[in-house]
């Protein structure tokens, strides 16, 4: 039983360690673009098909109101558009908090006069020793505790995103990826959400806070990342040791 235990938990470990094995020397692959949601909503839109008014001589007329004209609207609008998404986040945030507490109280009691029972227990008490008070009770609490969370966050980010489908009410599911490698390090870029036409400008573009539920993933993979993280076996340790 010790020794399948053994044979396991080493299958486990060489298992877990494939996915890095396999990149040894070599940096990270890019995700396959074509297996993503945003080229099956280009590959199953309306785009590609031919301009209205192919072959007329005014196709570039200012009074055509179509969105392929000079002055018309190009904003993302149907499904497998692309739209440029802007990510400017310069948050900070100060949180701190204080308190203290104390309590104190005191209580006494004596019985100098009951039926001359005090003095009758008195006399035979050593010199100077005496019931009176009879009870004497003395209490004091104190708590205090201090807590402060700071945090900084700067973010400028520019991707484009495609438009997944059109919900019934007229919002417009995106969703954008960027990857970018340098030397054996890939930077990764994600954004997923909800986004109104209206609020999309003419320069068709949306700002991140006024995208609904939005999803924002910014990071990496690659050896430094590889690095930075801590090894499988020490991260179920942390799960499992209770101390």
């Amino acid at each position: 039983m010790k020794t399948l235990f053994l044979r396991t938990l080493l299958l486990a470990l060489l298992l877990a360690g494939c996915n890095r094995v396999g990149h040894v020397g070599e940096a990270p692959d890019f995700t396959n673009p074509g297996l993503g949601d945003e080229h099956k909503a280009m590959v199953y839109s309306m785009v590609g098909e031919p301009l209205p008014g192919t072959g007329r001589p005014d196709v570039a007329s200012l009074w055509d109101s179509g969105r392929h004209s000079l002055l018309g609207d190009r904003r993302a609008g149907a499904k497998g558009d692309i739209m440029t998404v802007v990510i400017e986040i310069d948050e900070k945030a100060e949180i701190s908090n204080s308190t203290n507490r104390s309590r104190s109280g005191s209580e006494s009691l004596g019985i100098p006069q009951l039926f001359g029972v005090p003095q009758i227990i008195s006399e035979d008490l050593p010199l100077g020793a005496t019931i009176d008070p009879a009870i004497s009770i003395d209490s004091n609490s104190a708590s205090g505790g201090q807590g402060s969370v700071r945090r900084n966050e700067k973010l400028t980010l520019r991707v484009a995103a495609t438009v997944l489908q059109v919900l019934p009410n007229g919002i417009l599911q995106i969703s954008g990826s960027q990857e970018v490698r340098v030397n054996f390090e890939i930077r990764e870029l994600l954004v997923t959400g909800y986004v109104r036409p209206a609020d999309i400008t003419r320069q068709n573009e949306i700002t991140y806070d006024k995208i609904a539920s939005a999803r924002i993933s910014y990071g990496g993979r690659g050896q430094i990342s590889d690095m930075q993280q801590p090894r499988y076996g020490q991260q179920v340790l942390d799960i499992i040791t209770p101390f």
